[in-house]
């Protein structure tokens, strides 16, 4: 195999040709697979059963609240301004905390920490230092800054000393949704957002010592162009953050009601679409970054950066991470986690959830427990959506079995994707060309089981 670079190109003609829905590969299999006859007690079972193996942990907790919303949004929160509803929620988060730790010997070390949302600086100062407190009681974190921990920050949702507050805590990374600065956009999804108040947020970032910020955008929203869009990338690159993630807007209105509130009429046509993201990609090249995968980018110096090069990079439900031999925990309403050999998700409505916990019980109510052949596809995508290449010697090794004829259905249809400038097919391996980088999704689907003996199931589109 030849050496890793990290260069993309933008091909208009195979976009448009491997443009259909698909799944984002956040887990493998997907959540369509995910079942209610896989329960909290053979989660519990599965999650005793990691102990052996000594791993570190990662704790995810979902905070789902807003004061408003956005419509473009699809994740599962709770809009309200009664800020008195975060502590029951909380109450029940701490039970499920303990209930969870119970399952997990002490001396397990939490290398991987995050608030999502929602909004996690929905909450007061006072139980943020609540929360995590209670998280350090009932979990090993570090106390030297080593660990990876990090936070969504919405900057309407910071106060003068909410950024030194979360450092304090032990947070060292975090990730500010901004979407669009432009005022008819901004009002057209309902968030209203000025660039001072971002900025203001990373400049306390960068002087309370945290060592990653990273900036969300969204193309493809209402009354966007190539020009307007551009505005903001200018703006977001003049304070050059450590990532970009540059997301697809999918409008799904009959699957996410907040969805319905915006017009198609006001949607970027598909060719300016494309063209938002050409001239991004493009911009973002020129600045010095480099392309991670599925949307994200970093400077080259990022430990993402570096992670891909060497061919450490992992993918799961929070996107990419440099710890790959964690055992997540997802905690809080709708979180998924992945433990051992199986991912397991908790209630998706807070009702559900609140009663598990009051009832003494872990909140999970569905997952998937994986056979030899899901691990094995799982690691095959996970090796292709991260590092762009796999070698079939040193995979085969790895996973005792003869690559090539295992998955010779796969191989032989890689061939066209191989002849339309996708990917080369080596006699020793796969090696994603820069051209396929932004298809990659389609390349993962090709080993995806479950896409072939199944239809109707309901992704986004991979462009």
């Amino acid at each position: 195999m030849q050496d890793f670079d990290q260069s993309i190109e933008f091909d208009e003609a195979l976009i448009r040709k491997y443009d259909k829905a698909g799944p984002r590969y956040t887990s493998y299999p997907t959540a369509v697979q995910f079942t209610e006859d896989f329960d909290a007690g053979r989660y519990a079972e599965i999650a005793r059963g990691t102990n052996a193996s000594g791993r570190p942990l990662s704790l995810y907790f979902h905070i789902p609240f807003c004061d408003t919303v956005c419509y473009y949004c699809a994740c599962n929160k709770i809009v309200t301004k009664d800020r008195s509803k975060a502590a029951p929620y909380l109450e029940r988060l701490f039970r499920e905390m303990a209930l969870q730790a119970e399952l997990f010997d002490d001396d397990r070390t939490v290398d991987q920490l995050h608030w999502g949302g929602g909004t996690p600086t929905f909450i007061s100062h006072e139980e943020m230092q609540a929360l995590m407190q209670h998280t350090r009681s009932l979990f090993r974190l570090h106390e030297d800054d080593s660990g990876e921990y990090s936070i969504e920050i919405d900057p309407r949702e910071v106060a003068g000393d909410t950024i030194a507050l979360l450092r304090e805590l032990g947070f060292n990374r975090m990730s500010l949704g901004v979407q669009d600065f432009d005022p008819e956009v901004q009002r057209a999804v309902n968030r209203i957002q000025s660039r001072e108040q971002t900025f203001r947020v990373i400049e306390q970032a960068r002087e309370q010592g945290f060592r990653s910020v990273s900036i969300d955008l969204i193309y493809g929203l209402p009354h966007q162009s190539r020009e307007r869009f551009l505005r903001t990338l200018d703006e977001v690159l003049d304070v050059r953050p450590d990532r970009l993630s540059i997301f697809n807007y999918a409008h799904m209105p009959t699957l996410f009601k907040p969805q319905r509130r915006i017009s198609e009429a006001d949607l970027p046509s598909p060719q300016e679409k494309l063209a938002i993201l050409q001239a991004s990609i493009e911009h973002l090249t020129d600045a010095g970054y480099v392309y991670i995968g599925m949307d994200h980018f970093a400077l080259p110096e990022d430990e993402l950066a570096r992670a891909q090069r060497e061919g450490t990079l992992y993918r799961n439900f929070q996107g990419y991470s440099t710890h790959a031999d964690c055992d997540l925990l997802g905690l809080g309403v709708t979180s998924i986690g992945m433990v051992g050999d199986c991912y397991a998700q908790n209630e998706r409505k807070a009702e559900g959830y609140y009663a598990a916990l009051d009832d003494g019980r872990l909140p999970v109510f569905r997952g998937v427990e994986l056979d030899a052949d899901d691990c094995l596809r799982r690691a095959v995508i996970t090796q292709l959506i991260c590092n762009f290449q796999l070698e079939f010697a040193s995979f085969g090794k790895a996973w005792a079995v003869d690559f090539k004829e295992y998955f010779a259905p796969e191989l032989e249809e890689l061939g066209t994707m191989a002849e339309d400038g996708l990917l080369v097919l080596e006699d020793s391996g796969i090696r994603v060309l820069p051209a396929g980088r932004l298809l990659i999704r389609n390349i993962c689907m090709v080993f995806d089981r479950y896409l072939r003996e199944q239809q109707g199931q309901r992704f986004s589109r991979v462009i």
